[in-house]
């Protein structure tokens, strides 16, 4: 793709459906380009293997709201892919077990029940959240183990299809909900191990895909008809 500047700085919520294999830093140097504005910022990550939804906020003006913004609750469409977990607990990581038990679709159902309305979650060693100061990905990849403290998240988690080894779910969540956490404990409940395989974002707060730009459009169509403004 060819990056064209534009001529008049803008400034704005801007919705991007990013694409699997990006990382979340890479739009942001895509906009930085094609906008001339060096002020850009995200109100939260997405993996690369993930796609979805993401709020880029251009100019100062809302690079200051992101903390507002990632606050926001979100919604989910997560693949998981049952027999085998990761250190990860997604599929970026090194296998850690696997089984070969086949859970039938009551026991899945019994499971996904467990992640209704507010439940106690333990945050992953490979995330972004501190302790101490550290990333806790950061540890982890010198293989640290740390305690980290259970944290109370809101979730709905709604059984989409299941064939095995794939389940598909989706989850609506609040803040600090780590989907690859809810992988993992589900292969857990069902003494089958499983990790986060794929993951699409479908809502932000109030934006959905249908609001968002796709990434590969950045450069070829108007960004001024997909900018909102707070």
């Amino acid at each position: 793709m060819t990056l064209k500047k534009m001529t008049n700085a803008i400034s704005g919520l801007l919705p991007i459906n990013k694409s699997t294999g990006a990382t979340s830093f890479s739009l942001v140097k895509i906009l930085r380009k094609i906008t001339n504005v060096s002020k850009i910022g995200h109100a939260g990550t997405l993996d690369p293997f993930a796609s979805g939804v993401m709020l880029l906020l251009i100019g100062k003006s809302y690079t200051t709201k992101a903390n507002e913004l990632v606050a926001l609750d979100k919604e989910y469409l997560a693949t998981i892919t049952l027999g085998s977990a990761t250190n990860t607990y997604d599929i970026e990581g090194t296998v850690t077990n696997t089984s070969d038990y086949i859970p039938k679709i009551a026991e899945i159902q019994k499971a996904i029940d467990h992640f209704q309305n507010e439940i106690s979650q333990i945050p992953p060693m490979f995330s972004a959240k501190k302790v101490n100061g550290k990333k806790l990905y950061e540890l982890a990849r010198k293989g640290i183990t740390v305690e980290r403290k259970p944290q109370i998240v809101s979730v709905e988690t709604t059984l989409i299809s299941y064939n095995y080894p794939t389940l598909t779910i989706q989850v609506k969540c609040s803040k600090g909900t780590y989907i690859r956490s809810i992988a993992n404990d589900i292969g857990e409940m069902l003494n089958t191990h499983a990790h986060l395989s794929a993951l699409t974002r479908l809502r932000v707060g109030p934006y959905s895909l249908e609001n968002c730009i796709d990434q590969n459009d950045l450069n070829d169509l108007p960004l001024e008809k997909f900018i909102y403004t707070l």
